[in-house]
């Protein structure tokens, strides 16, 4: 029997009123026989995606950073910094985990399995999977109703983004995730599809894995027209000093946005996708 028929024989092998039967992106199937009561996500977008999904009520912990919605604050924390402990999750008793395909140890992930736990485990790469994810948890949930209503309305929110910026002027944009050390991402991270929607171009789309360190020689050769920070004080025109070459730079085309919005994986993100195309309307001016 191979690990994901385990998998599903550990949590419920029949299907019935009210069962959810789903794959995550591990490949994993998971059978519920009944929505989860008792709900623990391992990273701070699951408990905002959760409570998005009309399943908030029914969380009873969570990772460290889940500020989002307030509610989630107030939670029992059982991982930080993609730490999870173990025993504090299993003294909550769920009967569903949460869990981040590359934010949470998969040896910790396939503890809680061995020990009968039931996890689903996701990973958002593009805005497409934040109603994607939404709609499974709100299956698993039992709230499935109200999610695919939400889920919608996000998809229908994007699409207008999207169309607005359709025949926009494209750009050339370095995005900065962290100024010491020089830090971006690839077309393969969600904030790459992002900039995609507002009719910006990754200058480092290409790059191998999906978070990278730059070297000054690198952003020179990249000549990117805009540079969007995420917030940390580097839009400041002196933490680029020595850079001028840099069109971005030359022209003073750096931008911030709140990086609790641009590096959010839940729902908030469309707020800072709005923010972003807003940055690089700013640039095409």
């Amino acid at each position: 029997m191979n690990r994901a028929s385990v998998l599903i024989v550990t949590v419920a092998v029949a299907a019935g009123a009210g069962a959810a039967d789903l794959r995550d992106d591990r490949g994993m199937a998971l059978s519920l026989q009944r929505p989860a009561e008792r709900i623990v996500t391992l990273a701070p977008h699951l408990a905002e995606i959760a409570y998005f999904a009309g399943a908030g009520a029914k969380l009873v912990g969570a990772s460290s950073y889940s500020r989002f919605p307030a509610e989630a604050e107030r939670l029992p924390v059982v991982a930080d910094s993609g730490h999870v402990d173990v025993e504090r999750v299993l003294a909550l008793k769920p009967d569903l985990v949460l869990g981040w395909r590359s934010g949470n140890s998969a040896l910790q992930i396939a503890r809680l399995e061995r020990l009968g736990i039931p996890v689903f485990v996701t990973e958002v790469r593009s805005l497409g999977d934040i109603p994607r994810i939404s709609r499974q948890v709100g299956s698993l949930a039992g709230s499935g109703v109200l999610a695919e209503a939400r889920a919608r309305q996000f998809e229908n929110e994007v699409a207008e983004l999207r169309e607005r910026f359709q025949g926009a002027e494209r750009v050339a944009v370095f995005l900065e995730i962290w100024h010491r050390p020089l830090l971006t991402v690839s077309g393969e991270h969600l904030i790459s599809d992002a900039l995609r929607t507002c009719a910006g171009r990754n200058v480092f789309a290409g790059a191998d894995t999906i978070t990278l360190r730059v070297s000054k020689e690198r952003l020179l050769g990249a000549h990117p027209d805009a540079i969007v920070t995420s917030g940390y004080g580097s839009e400041a025109r002196e933490a680029w000093r020595g850079l001028e070459g840099v069109p971005a730079v030359r022209n003073n085309r750096i931008y911030a946005v709140d990086a609790d919005l641009l590096h959010a994986q839940g729902p908030r993100f469309l707020d800072g996708v709005r923010a972003l195309c807003g940055r690089l309307d700013l640039a095409r001016k």
